[in-house]
């Protein structure tokens, strides 16, 4: 049974406009929210495909001397130039798809994926590893993004192939204190996105393993945080 941040977290809807300061004795996290882009087109969607096939008609009707055939010859030939270049599209699915490989980031190509950790961080029952996101205890830093940063650079190696999107954090959720972890105070987690950048493959470390997950995967990770990150992740 996969031991998850939801066995000790009770999380709150995301807020805008937060400030880091914290209680004496609360503990502030900067977690980051890593994300690979879909890297090919992702299919149409069937409500799209309906509408399209409903207007041609309408289009031919509306141009009477253009046959049906000749619009749909029309579409396909827009956008291209004196120029064509024969080619043979990548196949969508990869081996990591029918392997069912989520280490790999090379699966899901048309979709959004996150990578999640599986290991000891802040607040774990007993010190007992449990999947989440990168994320450190905010000491020291400038700021809470330059934590975001530390904890990501100490995760993937360096920063060269990654791109925070904004300053701010995007969502936090309260971490309250449990049976489970009696020792550890309540505390707060804020959320910042990064993206890869130009790379399909990071050495991961500091973990005992690691996962790169569509969202809908990654309420399997979280199942009693659906509703938080139905919220906080758009795709």
């Amino acid at each position: 049974m996969r031991r998850t941040l939801t066995s000790l977290a009770r999380s709150l809807p995301p807020a805008r406009g937060l400030s880091t300061s914290a209680s004496e004795g609360e503990q502030i996290v900067a977690s980051v929210l890593f994300e690979r882009l879909p890297v090919v087109v992702p299919k149409i969607d069937p409500v799209v495909y309906a509408f399209q096939e409903f207007s041609l008609p309408l289009e031919t009707a509306i141009s009477p001397k253009i046959s049906r055939r000749d619009l749909q010859k029309i579409r396909r030939e827009k956008g291209k130039g004196d120029y064509q270049i024969d080619y043979t599209p990548a196949p969508r699915i990869t081996e990591a798809d029918k392997n069912n490989d989520r280490r790999s980031l090379n699966r899901a190509l048309d979709r959004r994926l996150y990578l999640l950790l599986y290991g000891t961080t802040y607040g774990a029952p007993d010190g007992k590893p449990v999947w989440h996101f990168p994320e450190k205890v905010y000491g020291s830093e400038e700021t809470l993004r330059k934590c975001a940063e530390s904890a990501l650079e100490s995760v993937i190696g360096d920063l060269s192939h990654t791109y925070f999107v904004g300053n701010a954090p995007f969502a936090h959720m309260v971490i309250q204190r449990t049976e489970n972890a009696p020792d550890i105070p309540s505390f707060k987690r804020f959320f910042f996105k990064s993206q890869v950048i130009a790379t399909n493959k990071y050495d991961i470390r500091k973990c005992n393993d690691h996962v790169w997950v569509t969202k809908a995967e990654l309420v399997e990770y979280f199942p009693e945080q659906a509703e938080f990150l139905n919220k906080m992740i758009i795709s």
